[in-house]
């Protein structure tokens, strides 16, 4: 962020008024802003939370279950995924590969856990929409279970629909992804995808 002083001391700016100090405000601001510095850099360095994830780094197998319909048969494709650190361990960017509708399919997600918001934040693009799909949500059972929420937009509704991700660690080398439209209840699944570990 770009710091200009002003004379309207605007919180935009960070910064207070022109003339609006004196020696002992001067000096109080000082450490308040070797504090904030302190702060800002403790929340931007990979934690607990992220260290969480480092089951999903590697090479995937995916099994890919797609239900158009609820109650009906899935349609079942297979894919691959490789799943890296990012930003100097600070995100996970996954790329996946596969198919849908018949068609090569390609999309990419970006994941990472908020140290100030203490929540886990995701992003989906793929090449087959322009909308991104962002989530967030919190883990439990040690964040072996991710549970996120979000909205995306669907062409053929024309609306924002509100759906629920969920990640499950099964083992060392495997793990389950859920997805769920939830406006049409709360178990109405639309896709799961099987991740072994190549």
């Amino acid at each position: 962020m770009k710091r200009n002083y002003d004379d309207t001391g605007t919180t935009a700016t960070m910064n207070p008024p022109k003339g609006g100090r004196s020696e002992g405000q001067s000096g109080k601001a000082g450490v308040n802003k070797e504090e904030m510095m302190k702060k800002a850099e403790a929340a931007g360095k990979p934690g607990p939370g992220h260290q969480a994830l480092n089951h999903y780094v590697g090479d995937w197998n995916a099994e890919v279950k797609c239900w158009m319909e609820p109650g009906n048969p899935p349609n079942v494709s297979q894919g691959t995924a490789k799943v890296s650190w990012v930003m100097n361990g600070r995100f996970l960017e996954e790329d996946f590969r596969g198919d849908m509708m018949g068609k090569p399919f390609r999309g990419r997600t970006v994941t990472g856990y908020d140290n100030v918001t203490q929540m886990y934040r995701s992003v989906w693009i793929s090449d087959m929409q322009t909308s991104m799909f962002v989530s967030e949500g919190k883990g439990e059972n040690g964040n072996k279970i991710l549970t996120l929420k979000g909205t995306t937009s669907c062409p053929m509704r024309g609306a924002d629909i509100p759906m629920k991700l969920v990640l499950r660690v099964l083992g060392p080398d495997k793990h389950l992804f859920e997805m769920f439209d939830e406006s049409q209840g709360p178990n109405a699944k639309t896709m799961e995808i099987t991740y072994t570990r190549q």
